[in-house]
């Protein structure tokens, strides 16, 4: 006799295991194969994008104002130390009272061969409130040092790129004339005569357009913060360090409206510093805030915690492609186990080329599913990428096993895999917990066929019954 006919059930379940093992190479190939096309994606994605605007942070508006202060310092003249008073000018920071803002955020898909961005254009209508406090001596800052016919009215915009054409700026009744950049932070600012502030506050009505990608986040500096959104985007993610108050989501797109008040964002209403300066970002043990202020970028203003939106895709082809990868190990060893118990049991003659090439064409599967999801969606393209290897597998187990009947064993061994996969992708919360389940059972089912093998016996006997 020769070959496998003789091998004991034990080293035909050897020759199983190291096929499978060699198979884990090209398994893992195909994860790194999916993060490569992913990268090509976000790439894509950023190149459709471009020129457009990228993820937004608008904020303000703010009111600045120059005042003089005097400062003294010591220098050293040769061997004695001089003290000397000179005078400087700061700036006066006010943040408003009360800002209501109304964002109507219009959405649209842009594509580039397979590949498609989410871009946006945003229009953004808003009213402030400035009062000068009446407590200015507080902070060091006397009313006849203030040079008010050189305020500044600025607000910010983190991509000022996507700025549309012809914003509309009015405070106190008189449109001002605007112009770009302000302070070190990108956007635009006006430049404003801000002496009716000494006796009554100063109304400021904006409007302005902009577009961008992916996301929109709004910086609240304001004494009390109200913004609402409203967008016919159907998929929104609310992120940052803030969530809306009240929020309304549905097929035909989605409203929110946050409320924010200073005392939240940790910060007076009022801050001087030198010309230009940036006040850094507080730190904060939140990693949600944190990571909202790095978001925000150099560019952002004082008060970077965030109230963001984000445009999602609802499915994301790649992470579902890469999260179905990893169930590539039990499709590989669900199959092999079956024909493993088919030779052992059934007495078919299985040798190690024709498992490799089953878990080849199991590896396939991967590989078509990402190139058909890239072109047709993911949905379409599991159906098709398993309904071909099923196939495949089923007309070659024929061969193999010697009987269509065996071969529609596997054959329905592997939709009912691909059926729990797809079940497994789509409840995420819930895959773990029904994965551990169909191991369970599928192990017990096994030691139930398995046992009474005789594993080190040559051609698979039965063990020998023990003597009552």
């Amino acid at each position: 006799m020769n070959g496998l006919a003789e091998r004991s059930p034990g080293t035909k379940l050897i020759v199983a295991l190291v096929v499978g093992f060699l198979l884990s190479f090209p398994l893992f190939t195909v994860w790194l194969l999916v993060y490569d096309r992913q990268q090509q994606s976000e790439f894509a994605q950023a190149s459709i994008a471009q020129g457009w605007g990228g993820p937004q942070t608008m904020s303000g508006p703010l009111l600045v104002i120059p005042f003089r202060t005097t400062t003294v310092e010591t220098v050293t003249e040769g061997t004695q130390q001089v003290t000397r008073s000179r005078e400087v000018w700061r700036e006066l920071t006010l943040a408003p009272e009360l800002v209501d803002v109304n964002t109507d955020l219009r959405s649209e898909r842009r594509t580039r061969s397979i590949y498609e961005a989410v871009v946006y254009e945003a229009a953004v209508r808003g009213r402030a409130r400035f009062a000068m406090p009446q407590d200015l001596s507080r902070f060091g800052v006397a009313a006849e040092d203030m040079d008010l016919a050189r305020a500044e009215l600025r607000f910010g915009l983190s991509d000022p790129r996507g700025l549309g054409a012809n914003p509309s700026v009015t405070a106190g009744g008189q449109r001002l004339r605007l112009q770009p950049g302000g302070g070190n932070g990108a956007g635009f600012f006006a430049w404003l005569d801000a002496a009716s502030l000494a006796g009554r506050p100063l109304h400021v009505d904006y409007e302005f357009s902009f577009r961008g990608n992916r996301s929109l986040a709004l910086a609240p500096q304001a004494g009390d913060t109200r913004w609402r959104l409203r967008s016919p985007w159907p998929h929104p993610s609310f992120q940052g360090s803030f969530l809306p108050a009240q929020r309304e989501v549905s097929t035909q797109g989605f409203g929110a409206t946050y409320r924010v008040g200073n005392l939240a964002l940790g910060q007076s209403l009022i801050s001087s510093g030198e010309p230009g300066a940036a006040a850094p970002p507080p730190p904060s043990p939140d990693p949600t805030v944190a990571r909202a202020m790095v978001e925000a970028g150099p560019d952002a203003p004082r008060g970077r915690a965030l109230a963001q939106v984000d445009l999602i895709e609802p499915v994301d082809l790649y992470s579902r492609v890469n999260r179905s990868a990893k169930y590539g190990f039990l499709f590989i060893g669900f199959t092999f186990l079956a024909f493993l118990l088919f030779d052992v049991i059934g007495g078919v003659r299985v040798s190690g080329v024709e498992y490799l090439l089953v878990g080849a064409s199991l590896v396939l599967f991967f590989v078509l599913l990402l190139a058909l999801a890239e072109v047709v969606g993911f949905t379409p393209a599991y159906l098709l990428a398993s309904a071909a290897i099923t196939g495949l597998n089923t007309a070659y187990s024929a061969a193999v096993l010697k009987s269509w009947r065996r071969a529609g064993y596997i054959g329905a061994l592997l939709a009912a895999l691909y059926a729990v996969l797809y079940i497994l992708l789509s409840l995420e919360d819930y895959s773990l917990l029904i994965g551990s389940l169909m191991l369970f059972v599928a192990l017990a089912a096994v030691m139930y066929l398995t046992r009474n093998i005789n594993w080190g016996a040559r051609g698979g006997e039965a063990r020998p019954a023990e003597p009552a």
